[in-house]
């Protein structure tokens, strides 16, 4: 099975938790197999709890779901088929939320917080050069913000320059925030100048060496 020794739960868990993932839903599955047993349920929760704590989660911000992704037993609605299931409840810093359902431990994940109030941090992606408007670098950001008219310095080839105009899917922005995938039009920069790999950050604003 997933939980034991060698199996793949344990594996994802701590690789979730290296890459950054704070929140965690243990949804169990495939519980028409057992018959909807409580003490399989039981039995799983303790070995989850056991071992997600050792890699660093608190059990007590995790909830757990018994599911049956087969039939659709506590996916969207409350199962008839377990009534000794009461629910779900996690306790985090911003209080604790209830429920009994996959869908609704998924509604109380909280977003995480956009770090736009930190200076520009751009890595690039891909430039391309497009006929009629000129060098476009592409790339996601990752802090800060980015909008038409700021002077950018990209690192390490030490280039600064005006942005004409930021586009997301083909659409114009008035500024890309963290997290949006952005094309940026600059103004006197060939395409031979910047490459993947480089920073682009705001020179007014802890600039990139």
């Amino acid at each position: 099975a997933g939980i034991s020794k060698d199996g793949q739960t344990r594996e994802h868990a701590l690789l979730a938790f290296t890459l950054g993932v704070r929140q965690l839903i243990v949804a169990l599955n495939k519980m028409d197999t057992c018959k909807w047993s409580q003490d399989r349920y039981n039995e799983i929760v303790k070995e989850v709890s056991s071992f997600i704590k050792k890699i660093g989660y608190n059990p007590k911000s995790v909830p757990f779901v018994p599911i049956s992704g087969w039939h659709g037993d506590n996916m969207l609605e409350a199962s008839a088929n377990m009534p000794w299931y009461k629910g779900w409840t996690k306790e985090t810093k911003a209080g604790s939320s209830t429920g009994k359902t996959l869908l609704e431990a998924i509604d109380a994940i909280e977003p995480p917080t956009r770090p736009s109030d930190k200076p520009l941090r751009l890595p690039l992606q891909d430039v391309y050069k497009i006929g009629g408007i000129g060098t476009v670098p592409v790339g996601r950001v990752e802090t800060g913000v980015i909008k038409a008219g700021m002077v950018v310095t990209f690192a390490p080839a030490n280039v600064t320059t005006e942005v004409k105009s930021v586009e997301m899917h083909h659409e114009q922005l008035e500024q890309g925030v963290p997290g949006d995938n952005v094309g940026f039009n600059v103004k006197n920069v060939s395409v031979k100048d910047i490459r993947r790999g480089n920073v682009c950050s705001d020179s007014k604003n802890v600039h990139c060496e």
